[in-house]
């Protein structure tokens, strides 16, 4: 960590801070240069409040050398991968994964609808909510445990994996019993309790990027579930909340090639959400792809205009089978196989 000065040799200030350093921190600290404007403490330094030095008077600034999420850098290594089963590897540099199915989970019928047509494109992974954390009380929140009971059910006959939401602490339990993947929704990027059971999981947590938080905020978050033991964490970038009124969210693209020098875990997108309409949602998908996403995950409806939730951003049946024509090309031409 460098902390700059905004005088010369003021000798006063930087006996305080390295006082301060030292008492509340046990920090060492060594002044850098001849004008004695920077001390440098040197280690680490994740415990020490950044905001804290930067209020004292006389600070020009402070700034860390290396990232405060020490686990999800880059610099532990190059890349995680993980693996669902054969044909499926989240985070596979030959391989960009969909992710499929509707926002709720809403009867056994529609359910079973939905991953029969997603799986004959190809698609692998199951996404479905029993739990949904809506916008206001009145709309549809889910079958909760029967909804996670009919998409272990569905997803077993058709040989796919489950991606589910857990909405809190105590859901955690149940969502662990039926799915592959635990997903965090971006209202609960920052439930610090939730991410914490959450690193305490044995599947993998899909984790999605708050509504107004930065990448950093995001690693952060990603940092608690790694802290807690559970290696297997899937970054999703499903758009941010700006100014912008005509699209639901804006999805920030140019976040892929950023964490993909910050971070080694596997980045995939939503663009359903980001979106909100359903005729957009292809073009976004294949932009994500070519802006080098490990993978999508898509809201696809049998009967969009009867969705409990979600309906306008819904994929029908041709729509995904078109779009995924569309992804296939894309991920042809960046030397990757669409599953």
């Amino acid at each position: 960590m460098l902390i700059v000065l905004q005088k010369k040799n003021d000798q006063t200030l930087i006996t305080h801070i390295q006082e301060l350093l030292q008492r509340k921190y046990d920090a060492d600290s060594h002044i850098i240069g001849q004008n004695k404007r920077v001390i440098a403490v040197p280690g680490d330094t994740m415990n020490i409040d950044v905001e804290l030095l930067r209020s004292l008077e006389g600070v020009l600034s402070v700034d860390r050398v290396h990232r405060p999420y020490k686990l999800a850098s880059r610099q532990q290594k190059d890349r995680t991968t993980i693996r669902l089963h054969d044909a499926c590897t989240i985070g596979n540099r030959e391989q960009c994964v969909v992710i499929a199915g509707p926002c709720s989970v809403e009867s056994e019928g529609q359910l079973d609808e939905t991953a029969a047509y997603v799986h004959e494109q190809g698609v692998n992974i199951l996404r479905g909510g029993a739990f949904k954390p809506r916008t206001g009380p009145y709309a549809f929140n889910g079958l909760g445990e029967k909804g996670l009971q009919m998409l272990r059910k569905t997803a077993d006959k058709y040989g796919m994996s489950v991606d589910t939401e857990a909405m809190s602490v105590e859901q955690m339990d149940l969502v662990e019993e039926y799915a592959d993947i635990i997903q965090i929704g971006a209202r609960n990027m920052q439930n610090y309790d939730l991410l914490r059971r959450a690193g305490k999981a044995a599947k993998p947590v899909l984790l999605k990027r708050g509504l107004s938080s930065t990448l950093e905020e995001w690693l952060l978050a990603a940092e608690y579930i790694l802290h807690e033991g559970n290696p297997n964490v899937i970054l999703c970038e499903r758009g941010i909340r700006t100014f912008e009124q005509e699209v639901r969210f804006t999805l920030c693209l140019g976040s892929i090639p950023a964490l993909r020098e910050l971070t080694h875990l596997p980045i995939i997108v939503d663009p359903s959400h980001s979106a909100g309409k359903a005729r957009w949602v292809d073009d976004c998908a294949k932009a994500a792809i070519a802006v080098g996403a490990d993978g999508v995950i898509i809201e696809t409806h049998p009967r969009p205009e009867e969705a409990l939730s979600d309906g306008p951003q819904s994929l029908t049946e041709e729509q995904f089978a078109d779009c995924q024509k569309q992804m296939r090309v894309i991920a042809t031409a960046m030397g990757k196989k669409l599953v």
